[in-house]
């Protein structure tokens, strides 16, 4: 974000502003320049001093959207701005993208595509799963939470079609969860502290190196207030969870704050379809997560943060139950012990630029237990980034080195064991060519110690008029693989077999979007397409398998969102369609566990003392592999409903999902009649295995 400059004894500079509107000056209009408001004159001109350093401008007036530039001031000169009022919608999205593109320019004003999931959004899926953050994730269009292992519940998200090791996760801009591509994490992050939740789609690696080549998940945590207060919220369900969350923060000095976040959450491992087999895995996990936030005003922050994560997770065969294909009970459990420490910060340089430093160290032991055997592993992230950034006229750059290191040691299966280390420099401008024409231009170098050297560029564009905007985007990116993939992190790793040496995986995408808004509504149409190169797969058909595809993976498809949004009432429609297809030699096929249709609509209305809200989602057929009961799955429709309604500090809420009781074991059985090359007895999850569940409960606020 733009960021104040430090206040001094230093002579003063002078900022002359030109406010216009498609080539017309625009008299009396807001001019906020160091949190100091001004008027424009008849010509849509005023001059003001200012002190030295960075700043923000920003322009303002009925009728049109604001907008705001970031400049220098140097003492003694003059600075020149001009800024370009648009007419505004009625309906305008006053979101600032904080931390996933590094520059702090609203959303609308993004070259580069970002969808934003505000706090609004982020509350109504709390309410549905208080504990994790999977709800709020698959209900979003273009993502999908993709199961991994039905045994224990784990799940991956995949963007726009791509497998879910292409997902980068951060926390703050920070990557606290490692490299798990089962998805665990998720189910492990509740989103009560949660502000906002930031997602780029396609390739992303000229931003964040190898392992975003399918897209970045950033989740923003809440800043204190200038008052102490905080949330308590209780939940339990028809289906046996339990969730007990507290979320506090507040003030300890005038520059000094703080949040603190704990949870303690339970499932009760049950059959529901009565073949003595956990359809949903038990589980009994404890969360703590504070935060502490230095903030003086003058361009100068620190944040600091850890975080601990305990959690037991068993599924398999129930108490007392055996598998009738060997009369033998067969457990599948799962310990994990994560822990995490990070820290952010920026300061001033001098009077035009701002140092910023990010460092992390996160750490997770896992006990795998997969029948007869036992598959202990640790996993370890270290990161280190420096950037340093300025603004000149049109243009805000970013110029930065990152380093990273994966260790992972395998302590059943040693031959798997590795150590990554790659450090990687890039660059990134973001300028304004004309009014109606924004840019976004970024490459990044990385030397991977397995891998090699790789160069990821991107570029984008953003062109507006009036109520029309489209974006354009194009890069490419890699990805190191590694033997942890969603198929083998659910059966393990002491049967796989490596055959060849492994080669890094190269991508490239592409997308185009338009967005029209008109009165309360908003419409956009995507397009995309991705294509990687010497893609990872796992062969679970005759062998247990792991290595390139003689070919390569190719994605495409549309996807189409509308919004309406007119107190009390919200509607949000959303429709995507993949085409993911993998190639090896001469031979194609469709991508596992993809639908190539699906979408969903929800329709909500609220207001300060109550919300009540329906929710349908449509998911198309799947073609799945390694099932012994079908190659292509059925569609289906899940329906849920929710309410909330306050009294004082209370809010009581129910939430019914999936009321049209949709449950995959209605078409076949999860476990399957022989045990699986890979040595699993279960086939993989294509559509919910609960059934009709309802929850309820209360949030307190203090």
């Amino acid at each position: 974000m733009a960021v104040a400059a430090s206040a001094g004894a230093q002579e003063q500079g002078s900022v002359v502003v030109e406010v216009r509107h498609e080539d017309e000056p625009v008299a009396d209009a807001s001019v906020i320049v160091d949190e100091v408001e001004y008027r424009t004159d008849e010509y849509g001109r005023l001059t003001v001093s200012s002190r030295p350093g960075e700043a923000i401008v920003v322009a303002a007036k009925a009728g049109f959207a604001p907008t705001s530039a970031s400049i220098m001031v140097v003492g003694g000169t003059v600075v020149n701005v001009r800024l370009d009022l648009v007419l505004q919608p009625v309906v305008e999205e006053e979101v600032t993208v904080i931390a996933t593109t590094r520059t702090g320019r609203r959303i609308e004003d993004q070259p580069m595509r970002v969808e934003v999931l505000d706090r609004e959004e982020i509350e109504e899926k709390m309410l549905m799963t208080p504990g994790d953050i999977v709800m709020l994730l698959n209900e979003t269009g273009g993502l999908r939470v993709a199961a991994t292992s039905p045994s224990l519940g784990a799940a991956s998200v995949r963007i726009q079609g791509m497998r879910g090791r292409y997902t980068r996760f951060l926390s703050d801009g920070l990557p606290l969860f490692g490299e798990q591509p089962g998805g665990l994490a998720l189910l492990q992050t509740p989103p009560m502290d949660l502000a906002q939740v930031e997602v780029i789609k396609g390739m992303a690696s000229a931003l964040y190196g190898g392992k975003a080549m399918g897209g970045v998940v950033n989740l923003l945590s809440q800043r204190p207030g200038e008052d102490g207060g905080g949330e308590f919220l209780a939940n339990v369900s028809s289906r046996g969870a339990t969730d007990g969350i507290v979320f506090y923060s507040g003030p300890i000095a005038p520059t000094w704050s703080y949040s603190i976040l704990g949870g303690a959450h339970g499932q009760r491992r049950t059959d529901v379809d009565g073949d003595d087999w956990a359809d949903l895995a038990g589980y009994r996990r404890g969360i703590v997560r504070p935060r502490l936030f230095w903030d003086r005003g003058d361009g100068r922050s620190l944040f600091l943060t850890a975080g601990a994560t305990v959690e037991n997770r068993d599924g398999g065969t129930m108490r007392d139950a055996v598998l009738d294909a060997t009369g033998e009970a067969y457990d599948e459990a799962l310990e994990t012990r994560r822990y995490d420490v990070a820290a952010s910060g920026q300061t001033l340089v001098g009077e035009r630029l701002v140092l910023a430093g990010r460092v992390a160290f996160a750490q997770a032991r896992h006990v795998h237990t997969y029948g007869e055997m036992i598959e202990r592993d640790r996993h370890q992230t270290t990161f280190a980034e420096l950037t340093l950034r300025g603004a000149q006229g049109r243009h805000t750059w970013i110029v930065g080195a990152a380093l990273e290191r994966d260790i992972y040691r395998a302590t059943d299966v040693p031959r798997f064991d590795y150590t990554f280390t790659t450090p990687g420099v890039f660059v990134q401008d973001d300028f304004d060519v004309a009014s109606w024409l924004s840019m976004s231009l970024s490459g990044r170098l990385d030397f991977h110690s397995e891998y090699g050297t790789f160069f990821s560029p991107r570029i984008s564009a953003l062109v507006r008029r009036g109520e029309w905007s489209g974006r354009v985007s194009t890069g490419t990116g890699f990805f190191g693989p590694t033997p942890l993939t969603e198929e083998t992190e659910a059966a393990g790793l002491t049967r796989l077999q490596v055959p060849t040496q492994l080669l890094a995986e190269r991508g490239r995408s592409v997308s185009v979007d338009v967005t029209r808004t008109q009165g309360p509504a908003s419409f956009t149409a995507t397009l995309f397409r991705s294509r990687i190169d010497d893609s990872i797969f796992v062969d679970r058909d005759t062998e247990y398998d792991l290595r390139n595809l003689r070919g390569g993976t190719t994605n495409r498809g549309v996807e189409l969102l509308a919004t309406f949004r007119r107190e009390p009432f919200i509607v949000v429609g959303n429709y995507t369609y993949v085409d993911a297809r993998e190639t090896d030699v001469d031979v194609t096929t469709e991508v596992e566990l993809t639908p190539r249709h699906s979408g969903g609509i929800v329709t909500m209305i609220e207001n300060e003392d109550a919300r009540v809200g329906l929710e349908l989602y449509f998911t198309g057929r799947q073609r799945v592999e390694a099932n012994s009961y079908r190659d292509t799955t059925e569609p289906y429709v899940v329906v849920g409903v929710l309410a909330e309604r306050r009294f004082g500090r209370l809010r009581f809420f129910v939430n019914g999902e999936n009321l049209t009781n949709v449950r995959q074991t209605k078409w076949d059985p999860l476990l399957r009649p022989t045990r699986n090359v890979d040595g699993r007895w279960t086939v993989d999850g294509w559509a919910p295995l609960e059934g009709i569940v309802v929850n309820g409960g209360v949030r307190i606020e203090f």
